[in-house]
């Protein structure tokens, strides 16, 4: 699956639990908040002054770097 910046924060956690820490890397921290779960990766990059294009870039590193089941 390739993440995309409409994608709420909430799915790309709940599926990818490691990428919390690129989230926090970026300083998007409310992963874990009730408005993740409405809230588009692009919506709270805006809010939090944060490169949207770059977080996407380095949530997809996440996703290909994971070992298949």
């Amino acid at each position: 699956m390739t993440i995309t910046k409409d994608m709420t924060i909430e799915a790309v956690v709940t599926e990818y639990p490691e990428s919390m820490m690129v989230f926090m890397r970026h300083g998007l921290h409310c992963v874990g908040c009730h408005v993740s779960a409405f809230e588009s990766i692009e919506e709270g990059a805006m809010a939090h002054g944060i490169n949207v294009d770059a977080l996407v870039a380095d949530l997809n590193k996440v996703v290909a770097s994971r070992k298949p089941a």
